[in-house]
């Protein structure tokens, strides 16, 4: 079977497919591109038998038919997380809790940043869109530096081409070059669903749904959390 996914679950899906696999669930060979691409391919009528990507998505697409609705689940939640330059080439670890004590500090943070990246997916937009709640888009929106599609932000911040980088803190823990300074704060964190659905377009419709089902269930829990993602409640 063939799926797609965005970026931010590639290295999840890939240990969780084979741990279906190696449960005795049919093989599922995943290409992992930009999320914005993702849907794009999905929506184009191109032929998948899984689609993972945020709830968002996965529901627009549901919506035009080229999900089916009632195979949707939730697989994960992901934070959002903030990383600087560590000047090191040692992989980031994972931090024991937020980057800042509270939004104040967050905004002040923004305000003295020189470039500011933030990625294309869910989190990205609603960073943005925080930015503009705050009132803060005419101060520092010229600072803003968007990741391309399927380059993770982590990439500039350990490049030095930003020096506040912010994305799903699964995308950033590993990563060389870069300190993850933690989460953001619990007053205004940016939390995204990340999920999956069988494609009207698959020709093993039966099976998909079988291995989605695993890929929800309590077994493989161990799995997300070592990769630094949450169990949706």
């Amino acid at each position: 079977m063939r799926a797609i996914s965005s970026m931010a679950t590639r290295h999840l899906l890939a240990e969780l497919l084979a741990a279906a696999e190696a449960a005795g669930l049919p093989p599922v060979e995943v290409e992992s591109v930009g999320g914005v691409d993702a849907a794009s391919r999905v929506e184009s009528g191109e032929a998948f038998d899984l689609v993972f990507l945020a709830s968002g998505a996965l529901s627009r697409l549901s919506a035009d038919g080229h999900v089916d609705a009632a195979t949707v689940r939730p697989i994960v939640q992901s934070q959002v997380a903030v990383a600087v330059p560590s000047g090191s080439g040692e992989p980031a670890g994972r931090p024991d809790g937020p980057a800042f004590a509270d939004a104040a500090e967050l905004r002040d943070a923004l305000r003295s940043a020189t470039r500011i990246g933030y990625s294309t997916g869910p989190s990205g937009t609603a960073l943005v869109q925080m930015i503009d709640d705050w009132g803060l888009t005419d101060e520092i929106g010229d600072r803003l530096v968007q990741a391309q599609p399927g380059v993770p932000v982590a990439k500039s911040v350990a490049a030095g081409t930003v020096d506040l980088g912010f994305q799903q803190l699964s995308e950033l823990v590993g990563q060389p070059g870069i300190r993850i300074l933690g989460t953001l704060p619990k007053d205004c964190a940016i939390g995204t669903v990340f999920g999956g659905g069988v494609a009207t377009a698959s020709a093993s419709p039966a099976d998909a749904a079988r291995v989605l089902s695993f890929l929800a269930s309590p077994e493989v829990a161990p799995i997300k959390q070592r990769h630094a993602f949450g169990i949706p409640s």
